[in-house]
């Protein structure tokens, strides 16, 4: 079972120890990691948490789920492998044949 949490909606000045004492109230957390501007280094304002065990995620969850943190109502599911989407426009031309 998934034990990765998506946290959404985090308050711009939260950083990876704040997600993790947050969420050590719920059960072990392996690691926790705001997710940052590769550009500016700011935070993009979500990030992921990983749990001991499935039970504690759902702990987590249901505890922490539309929670408001420094004046912002966080998210908090179980986080989703992102899918690779087809870039528009980047097509390959076909070969065309030659007679």
């Amino acid at each position: 079972m998934p034990t990765k949490l998506y946290v959404g909606n985090i308050p711009w000045s939260q950083m990876d120890a704040d997600l993790e004492k947050l969420f050590a109230e719920h059960g072990t957390v392996v690691s926790a990691e705001v997710v940052l501007d590769r550009h500016t280094g700011r935070s993009r304002g979500f990030g992921f948490v990983v749990m001991g065990t499935e039970e504690e995620c759902k702990r987590a969850i249901q505890a922490l789920d539309q929670e408001e943190v420094g004046g912002r109502s966080i998210v908090v599911n179980h986080a989703h492998r992102k899918t690779q989407a087809a870039k528009p426009g980047r097509r390959r031309a076909k070969a065309k044949a030659t007679s």
